[in-house]
């Protein structure tokens, strides 16, 4: 059997949570709006045509802010095809997925969608056909009372208050070929620098997040952000990071390293942003919103076979199996170690593409991947301390040294309650762990769950909805201080400790 110590300070602590790291997204993709968020007739819609299945279990997961419509459907989209009476709007082929969107629901709708799901709306404007001006008058439709003309249009359209939105995406993965409209670096940094002057000229409350790299792979990594920064930086608040994993190869252990990968990805990207603050000598300091990460493969052959120029087709239905939530489980733990410089990110998606909620007809259900993200976003909210893990190591293909253990502990100092979430990923052996907790007297567990299954590629179904599922741990000890646990091959843990 493996041994690992998990080691902490009262006194080291990396920095709060913004809640917004448990975002999610919504693009027009797929079935993600339409069966997805939004049916009418179906027999679990409202009055406003919403799914209310759905909204029960996204109220479930607390997401506080969800970024929309896109994605790389935002770089073609007006905005004003999705507003007004929805029998005078047009329907328009969507060259980013060659499907035909209907706009039957646009902004009004989903701002009355996360209203009822207790969320805010990360909106994302249009920087790959259009620009600067269109953003203004978009936000002016938004966020302006009354007494201009997009502000009336959004009165006459049916909506009195403004939807006051904050947090602005100015353009998605604009460095990428398959980006309609997607530009240089150059190109980019000056067209968000005007886009992000001039909203602010109208609205100076709100925040805006600049375009990274679409990913890691990227040929013009670092300097993509090197260069964007050093155009729009006193214009942006945050720049975003994407990164999806998969595991194609059946390399069970590799894919679960993965973790290490987006660690590295997170601290380059610090980086750059602080080389940019230093060169600027500037105080002001721009964090991350990861605003696109999950698991993504399983979906990509059913996906080369569809017809172009369809409806809402079953697009990017990836069927999440139980390492998948183990992988989950761990970038969710990267994500909060890093919680002093990612202050936003986003689950992609949230309903039936690459999701955690899948809908059918007949009902709607919990992908595996519901759970880690369920847990986390329930209780990872309070300060991260800086945990040190001491672990055994394994030699990944892709990532090489990864640890047996993913761990972190969260203060909740308000509630007097410690949670430590935690992944082992030995394939073979269980893990015994300790935690010198002495500091923090008469604390107690008062929850441990363990997500794991014998068979690593166990999925969830409608007809078999909790076939991976958690349940309570019995392996977990708090004795004079001192913390205990048997950590099962293969599986996720929360242990939640409160004060006596």
């Amino acid at each position: 059997m493996k041994k690992a110590e998990i080691i902490v300070d009262r006194h080291f602590l990396i920095g709060d949570v913004d809640k917004r790291i448990f975002g999610s997204f919504i693009e027009h993709l797929g079935r993600a709006v339409y069966e997805g968020i939004y049916q009418p007739g179906s027999p679990f819609a409202d009055t406003d045509g919403m799914r209310t299945d759905v909204l029960e279990l996204v109220r479930e997961l607390q997401v506080p802010v969800v970024r929309y419509p896109g994605g790389n459907f935002v770089s073609g989209y007006h905005w004003e095809d999705g507003v007004g009476p929805k029998d005078l709007r047009p329907a328009r082929p969507d060259p980013a997925w060659q499907v035909i969107e209907t706009n039957a629901f646009g902004l009004n709708e989903f701002v009355t969608w996360a209203q009822k799901a207790d969320t805010e709306v990360m909106m994302a404007v249009n920087l790959g056909t259009r620009g600067p001006e269109d953003a203004k008058n978009l936000l002016e439709y938004c966020n302006f009372e009354s007494g201009t003309y997009y502000s009336d249009l959004r009165k006459k359209h049916g909506y009195e208050k403004p939807h006051h939105i904050k947090l602005w995406c100015l353009g998605n993965e604009m460095d990428g070929p398959w980006q309609i409209g997607h530009k240089t670096a150059v190109e980019y940094g000056r067209t968000a620098e005007e886009t992000g002057r001039m909203m602010k000229m109208l609205d100076p409350s709100i925040e805006t997040v600049a375009c990274g790299s679409s990913n890691l792979e990227m040929p013009t990594f670092g300097s993509w952000e090197e260069t964007v920064l050093n155009l729009c930086y006193d214009q942006v608040d945050y720049l975003s990071l994407h990164q999806y994993y998969g595991n194609a190869n059946g390399d069970t252990a590799d894919f679960l390293a993965s973790s290490v990968g987006m660690d590295q990805f997170i601290s380059s990207v610090i980086s750059i942003c602080d080389c940019v603050k230093a060169k600027k000598r500037t105080n002001k300091q721009i964090n991350l919103s990861f605003d696109e990460w999950n698991v993504w493969y399983h979906s990509n052959d059913a996906d080369a076979k569809l017809p172009k120029w369809s409806k809402a087709p079953h697009q990017l239905e990836d069927i999440y199996n139980f390492e998948d939530a183990l992988l989950v489980g761990s970038m969710l733990i990267t994500l909060l170690r890093h919680a002093d410089r990612v202050k936003i990110a986003c689950l992609a998606q949230l309903v039936n593409v690459i999701a955690p909620i899948m809908t059918s007809d007949t009902g709607a259900w919990r992908q595996t991947i519901f759970y880690p993200f369920f847990y986390t976003s329930r209780y990872g909210r309070g300060t991260v301390m800086n945990t040190i893990v001491e672990a055994p190591v394994y030699e990944s293909r892709t990532y090489g040294d990864a640890s047996y253990l993913d761990s972190v502990l969260i203060w909740n100092q308000e509630n007097d309650e410690l949670t430590l979430f935690a992944v082992n990923k030995s394939l073979e052996e269980d893990l015994e762990i300790s935690c010198d907790l002495r500091q923090f007297t008469e604390y107690r567990i008062v929850d441990h769950k363990i997500l794991t299954h014998e068979n690593l590629k166990a999925v969830n179904t409608e007809d078999h909805p909790l076939e991976v599922t958690p349940v309570s741990g019995q392996n977990a000890a708090l004795d004079s201080g001192k913390l205990t646990a048997l950590f099962p091959k293969h599986s996720w843990q929360m242990i939640r400790m409160c004060k006596k």
